[in-house]
């Protein structure tokens, strides 16, 4: 894909401190329009900080990201209205309406038309009924739904989801999932996907990026990694794959440790 087409990572590093290891360390990546890509990975596999990298919330060490070829890192406010982001760790003014959240989100996106947008999205979501009770008092399933819309409320073409069902019943999660592959199927949205969930993954993904300890493990199709790591679903090939890339990474640190003079 051609830096122009959409979200393109290449070879990202990112060091918190001099002494340990990368956070991220050479990951490469590209999404486009119309594509779900999920980063899959263990906790502190350097997901989030990869994501914060991608949105422009922090600046890689090296490596570069470019969002329709324009530099990420150089211009974020110049491509700022064309991504979003939505996490169950992000929580909503509980004393506002629904409708009042989307308000003033509208206002901070400075909407050309925001009653109308407010207006679409709430239907899209099925959120009508929702729009004037306080986020307070709706139940988890209703501020997932909400957290979303309110993502989505600005038209991006990358939209960043971190565990975004991650505290919803199976029934609750069904319903984001079909929201979110209608949107993107219609909207022709990029998707950039972050879930525990394997069945989740391999239900929305087009692509699925594997990492452990800040390295890319695998790319591929659900199809493609099931065949590469000889496995039936995609949480065999987590388990597995996780498990070889620990230990190829204790390998190294061994030999590294054994390699000084006597």
């Amino acid at each position: 894909m051609g830096d122009g087409e959409g979200l393109v990572a290449r070879n990202l590093v990112k060091r918190f401190s001099g002494n340990r290891p990368p956070a991220v360390d050479g990951i490469s990546l590209s999404v486009s329009r119309g594509e779900v890509l999920s980063i899959v990975g263990p906790n502190g596999a350097g997901k989030s900080t990869l994501i914060q990298m991608l949105l422009g919330l922090l600046v890689p060490d090296s490596g570069s990201i470019r969002l329709f070829g324009v530099d990420v890192t150089r211009h974020r406010r110049k491509i700022a209205h064309r991504i979003n982001y939505a996490s169950t760790d992000l929580s909503l003014p509980y004393s506002l309406t629904v409708r009042e959240n989307l308000d003033v989100f509208a206002l901070v996106y400075d909407l050309p038309d925001p009653r109308r947008a407010v207006d679409r999205i709430l239907e899209t979501f099925s959120l009508v009924p929702l729009a004037r009770i306080r986020v307070g008092k709706l139940s988890t399933g209703q501020i997932a739904r909400l957290g979303i819309a309110k993502a989505l409320l600005s038209s991006p073409d990358i939209l960043f989801l971190d565990e975004p069902t991650a505290t919803l019943d199976p029934e609750a999660a069904q319903e984001i999932r079909i929201l979110l592959q209608e949107h993107v199927r219609h909207s022709c949205l990029g998707l950039v996907y972050t879930s525990h969930n394997m069945r989740e993954v391999e239900r929305l993904s087009d692509r699925i990026l594997l990492i452990e300890s800040g390295k890319m493990v695998a790319e591929g199709t659900a199809d493609e990694l099931c065949r590469k790591f000889e496995s039936s679903d995609l949480e065999s090939v987590f388990l597995k794959s996780m498990s070889e890339a620990r230990q190829h990474r204790n390998g190294s640190e061994h030999d590294e440790k054994g390699s000084g003079c006597e």
